[in-house]
C-alpha cells in the first residue's frame, strides 16, 4: 500500500523473509526493489537504498525516453486505502 504521509513522504509495504543466511527484503508495490541482509537492520538499510536506486533509474529512463517531447508533469496524490 502506497500512502502519502506528507508532501515529501510516502508509505510502501516492505516485506522481510527470514532465511538461513539472514533476510530477503522487497517492496510489494515497486518491482525491482529487492535486496538482502545478514540482519534485519542491514536488510532494512539495503532496502531503503534499493528503493532509491529504482526510483532514480526510473526517472532517468523516463527523462531519456521523453527527451524533446512536450509533456505535462504534475504531482499525483492518491487517497489512502
Amino acid at each position: 500500500m502506497i500512502r502519502c504521509l506528507r508532501m515529501s513522504q510516502m508509505s510502501l509495504s516492505a516485506v522481510f523473509l527470514k532465511v538461513p543466511e539472514g533476510y530477503i527484503a522487497f517492496v510489494e508495490e515497486l518491482p525491482g526493489a529487492n535486496t538482502q541482509g545478514e540482519t534485519l537492520e542491514e536488510a532494512r538499510a539495503n532496502l531503503t537504498e534499493a528503493v532509491t536506486m529504482v526510483l532514480d533509474a526510473n526517472r532517468t529512463l523516463s527523462a531519456e525516453s521523453l527527451a524533446g517531447a512536450q509533456v505535462i508533469r504534475e504531482t499525483l496524490i492518491l487517497p489512502a486505502a
